[in-house]
Parts: structure tokens; sequence; C-alpha cells
């Protein structure tokens, strides 16, 4: 008997269908010689500390590190009758083919299961990258052999023995010296989790200590034949900050009055340059999650949530937890069938459709730069909209943009830079001429932030030379802007391009083209955790860091929250998966750290600095404990222009 070992339900039912296995059962389909079932996530997980040893059961520093000679397993108590289903299935099965999701976790799913119920026979692997029927079909026409993508389940394995040391050990050490020293909450600490959170703090600090400085502007109103347009003046290099800005507003005064008095500006120089866009490359996870965040105000694991229901419930999208843009080029050959389901989607296309070139081979054709997953994109089989819900239609129609985008030509443009003089004072205008519309016509709203319109504007025809007579002149007072505070699609950003935020040029080189912080399957999960234990908040679509993020970033080592160092982590796993490293090195140097760790860390005394309560919902700012009739509250201390409240819980020591 084959057995289809598969992620979840709705997956087991899409692959059974196609198989032909129709008779239900309990926990699986059952078809002629094959039987697909499948898993409802992980149903194991790491044994807890205590299993380990039952003096590990309380926290205690003399029992620090803990570090596991022989790893163990649990089964899940929810989905313990799942897995006495698939177990028994593993006794009888001649071959087992791994139906999972097509990545490293994925694979961890299903090998964990195939090791504790001692599974020896033959091993393939179904690789999907979509549900569709044909996609299915493809896969199945095509499977991999097992030994192929075991080193993805070492991957994975590494991934989750290291998140176990880290944790465990290190929330446990940080918490007893909080408590030392005072500080009575937990103090979770995560090798994802707490450089991520280490990006919110740091943005948080650099809001707090911004000082606004005021600075001028004075925009000129111009004209040539009757065209009217604007131009900057340019303070003099003496009077101007590192980015050009003139604090003195004398300065910027004189500067109007000698312009006012001057009548005319004359043209001294133009420059024009021709630019060429692309059309935007299919989406990868996290810019989804970014452009989502910014265009729909989703949170990020909103978005996965509505990317795997694309994907899984109306097959209507590839799979999503891609970390790839671009897309394989035999995939072209779909191009028209893609087209085709497009228009039985949503016949409104029909017009849009007509006018693309379906000839056009983008940038985004490159099998060079397919990682395992490609970019999303619409699947070959027509979806029924009507069955979507309305932010579920409005991320479909960005995955489908991006990819009708491919077909459209390249938006082109003249940019023109103009340096004038009007008496002693320089001026500058830009123009935009734009050539062909392109991809930013029709069918694609763009995603960047919309230019000033000063520069955008269409510029008369110049040339050295050409008086401008002077219409207005207005002097503006500015004031330089904090940073704003973080979104859920900036974290994610910020998450993926971390080497962006590492100072070390050798570690900044070698980041470049890694993945950052975390990976496109775990960063919402990072965040909604971060969110959830309380130490991100979040106030419409900013987060902010609580007063126990603080606390925390302020006693971890820099080590452990450095941003630059877990992405090394994520390469190393990467390493794994390639089979250049081993797992048993990568976990045992692992260990060694944390040793390391809590020898220098054990026996010292932390400085806390902030012995606050939690932080108020409403304002952000330290709540303090007052009595109630029904007894004590966290009260805003602010109160009473602020009057939010919270519930005093006790926190469970645990990470």
């Amino acid at each position: 008997m084959r057995l289809f070992l598969c992620e979840k339900p709705s997956q087991g039912r899409d692959i059974a269908k196609v198989l032909g296995a129709s008779r239900r059962s309990n926990g699986c389909l059952i078809g002629p010689e094959t039987i697909v079932t499948w898993c409802f996530g992980h149903l194991l997980e790491t044994a807890p500390p205590e299993a380990y040893g039952e003096q590990f059961k309380s926290w205690s520093l003399d029992h620090l590190p803990i570090t596991p000679a022989q790893w163990q397993v649990e089964v899940k108590p929810k989905t313990a009758a799942q897995f006495k289903i698939i177990k028994r299935l593993l006794s009888e099965a001649t071959t087992v083919v791994i139906a999972t999701d097509a990545d490293r976790e994925g694979e961890m799913i299903a090998r964990e299961l195939l090791e504790l119920c001692k599974y020896r026979g033959p091993v393939q692997r179904l690789w999907l990258s979509a549900l569709n029927e044909t996609s299915i079909r493809r896969a199945l026409s095509a499977l991999k052999s097992g030994q192929e993508t075991f080193p993805l389940y070492h991957s994975a394995l590494a991934r989750s023995r290291a998140d176990w040391l880290i944790g465990m050990n290190l929330s446990r050490l940080f918490t007893l010296l909080g408590r030392q020293a005072g500080y009575d909450g937990v103090l979770s600490v995560g090798r994802v989790q707490t450089p991520t959170l280490r990006l919110v703090v740091d943005r948080d600090r650099a809001i707090a200590s911004f000082v606004s400085v005021p600075y001028w502007e004075v925009e000129v109103h111009l004209s040539s034949m009757g065209q009217p347009f604007i131009a900057s003046w340019l303070p003099p290099s003496l009077g101007q900050d590192e980015a050009g800005r003139c604090l003195h507003q004398t300065l910027a005064r004189q500067a109007v009055q000698t312009i006012i008095d001057g009548c005319a500006a004359t043209v001294l120089s133009l420059q024009t340059e021709h630019f060429r866009e692309a059309p935007p490359l299919p989406f990868d996870l996290s810019t989804l999650q970014e452009i989502c965040s910014r265009k729909l105000g989703l949170g990020v694991q909103e978005t996965l949530n509505i990317a795997q229901a694309l994907y899984e419930t109306h097959k209507a999208t590839t799979y999503p937890r891609s970390d790839c843009r671009y897309l394989p080029a035999s995939m072209f050959d779909e191009v028209p069938a893609v087209f085709d389901a497009l228009l039985k989607t949503d016949p409104v296309l029909r017009h849009a459709l007509a006018s693309l070139d379906r000839s056009l081979r983008s940038r985004a054709w490159n099998d060079a730069k397919v990682t395992a997953h490609h970019g999303i994109i619409p699947t070959t089989e027509s979806a029924n909209l009507a069955r979507m819900s309305e932010l579920e239609r409005q991320v479909y129609e960005l995955i489908r943009s991006h990819y009708l985008a491919q077909f459209l030509p390249h938006h082109e443009f003249d940019r023109t830079q103009v340096e004038l003089e009007c008496g002693a004072e320089r001026l500058t205008a830009v123009g935009k001429q734009i050539l062909v519309p392109g991809w930013k016509g029709l069918l694609y709203e763009n995603t960047e932030e919309d230019e000033p319109n000063y520069k955008s504007q269409v510029l008369p025809v110049l040339q050295q030379g050409t008086q401008c007579a002077v219409d207005d002149v207005e002097l503006k007072s500015m004031r330089t802007a904090a940073p704003k505070p973080l979104t859920e699609g900036d974290l994610i950003k910020a998450m993926k391009n971390v080497a962006k935020l590492v100072n070390d040029p050798r570690l900044k080189q070698k980041l470049r083209d890694t993945t950052g912080i975390g990976t496109e399957a775990t960063r919402a999960s990072i965040i909604k955790g971060l969110i959830d234990r309380g130490y991100l908040l979040k106030k419409k679509r900013a987060l902010m860091a609580s007063a126990a993020a603080h606390t925390l970033i302020e006693v971890v080592p820099i080590a452990v929250a450095d941003p630059g160092m877990t992405a090394i982590w994520e390469q190393a796993l990467d390493e794994i998966e390639a089979g250049r490293l081993t797992l048993d090195a990568f976990v045992a140097k692992q260990a060694n750290w944390i040793t390391q760790l809590v020898e220098h860390y054990g026996s010292l005394t932390l400085s806390i600095p902030i012995k606050a309560g939690p932080t108020c919902p409403m304002c952000n700012a330290s709540m303090i404990k007052r009595k109630g009739k029904s007894g004590p509250f966290w009260s805003c201390s602010r109160y009473p222009d602020c009057k939010g409240t919270a519930p005093i819980k006790k926190d469970t020591p645990r990470p």
C-alpha cells in the first residue's frame, strides 16, 4: 500500500481527489492501492525540560544550562488520535510519499513522524507549488526521491533545537536574574523573536530621542510662454545642513526678497535622463505582506492567512510561503492557460487581457533565480470570486496584477533637472515627461509612494538662457520630523533586509543575499507571538515596544539581540540544507555558546532599568497599580487625562 502523508486535511482532500482515493475512513481517504492521510500541522513537539529530568520542573540557576544528550519529541495531546491513525497506516505502508508543504517545516512534520514510528520503507517526495488539479498531476508525474529532500529535515531540526536551547535556557536565565533584581515578570528570549523585538525598540528609542529642528524652504512659482512650473531655492553651501536644508530663517528671507526683486529667472543648464522601469516582479510572501500592510492595513499574519486561503480553499493562487519572486522558464508555456482561467474567473478582464502582449518574456522568467519555490501567481484553474471575502479578493487582485504586469511594456519617461539663476540666488526645478505608460497604465497601480507634485510636473520647453517670469515666491516654515513608528509591514521588510542595519562590512556582504531574520514561513508568527506576549503593542497600524520589551533588550547579551547574528544562524541552516554543515555540528556549537552565556551571566547581578507595570494600551504611557471595587488593577499613570486600564495577570514561568 502506498501512503500519501499530507500536512493538513484540505491538502489531503485535493490530492486524494486526483488519485481517485474517494472512500472515506477514519482520518484518511482510501483508493485503489493508495491511502491519503494528513496531519494538523505539527503533530509532535520537542519535549519540555522536565522530560529530561524531574529537577527541571522548577526554575533554578543551578540547573542551567539544559542541553539534551538525546533529543525527545512528544505527541501533542490535541492531535493524539490522528497520530495513532498515522502510526497504524505507516506500519502497513510499503511506500510513503511525503506530500506536506514544500519547505523545510513541511519536511520536518513528515520526517519526525516516520522516525518516531520507526518507518524504514521507501520514501518519495511530492513537491507542489499549487493545489489545483493540473499542478498536482504534474507533480505526481515527477516525484522526487526522499533522499533529495532529506537535508531539509535536518535544517528544520537544527532550527527547532537551536530555538529550544536558546528559548528554554535564556528565558529561564534572564527571568531568574530579573527576579533577583526586583523584576517580577517573565523575560522571554528567542533566537528570532529577540532580534526582531530589538528592531522595534531601536525605532522607539530613535523616536524618543529625536529633537525636531526648524528649517525653511523657498518655493518659487515660475512660468515660460504662459506655462507654469515650480522651482526650489538652493541654499548656499555655508547655510545648509548635511541634508541640504536651510537652518537660518534670515538667510531664507533674504533669498525671497532677492528673487522677488529679480522678477525673472534665467535657465543656466538642463540635464535630461531617460529611464525605463521594468514591471514589478511577482510577489514573494514578504513583499506581499509589506504591500498589504501599507495599502490595505492588514497585519502580516492576516495577509498570510488570506494568501493561504487563496492557495488552499480557492485554488486561485500558487504556494504562498515563497521567498522567491521569479518564475521557471518552463511556466511561460502555461501563460495561455493562466489567461483563460483569469478570464473565466473575472469576465470583466476581457478588454484588459486583449491589450496585453502574451509574447513578452519579462525578467521574471529566470531559472537561475528560482529557489525551492517560485513567485506567487494565479493558477491555471478558474476561481469563484463570489466565494471570496472582500479582503481575499483585494489580495487576489494584487497578486493577479503583478502577474499581468509581466505582459506590459516598461514604463518609460524622461526626467529633466533644470538649474536657474535669479539675482544671486540659485534655483532648481525637476520635471517628468512620461513617454510610455507601460505597466503603470491600465492594469497596475504603482506600489511606491507617490512623488511630490513638483517632481512629477511637466516642464515647459526650456533651453539655456530662457527667461522665466517669477509669478510668486513662498517662504515655508518646516520642521524635521521624527522617524515614524514601524508598522507590521515595515517590520517584515526590516527583518528581510537586515543587512542594511549591520555595520560590519564583512557581515553585511554575507547577509546581502540571505533571507535575513526568520523565514517567509515564520516571520508572521514571530510578530504575532511578540504581540501576544505583550512585548509589542499595536495602535492602529503602528507597533511600539512595551516597557517589558525595553527591559529585555537592556539586559540580554548584545549577540542575542543582534539582527546580524540571527541572520548568520539562518545562513547556517541553509548550509545544512545544502549538505555543507551537519546537524550535530550546528547543535553542538549552539549548546556550547549557551553554556558560555550561562557561565558568564549566571554570576552577574543585573541592573533592571524598568520595574514598571505594563504599558497603557491607549496612550503607551506606563501604568501603576490601583485598587478598585473588584480588587487591584493596572491604571494609566496619566489618569484622569487617560483612562486606560488593564487587568493584573500573573506571569506563568514558562518561556
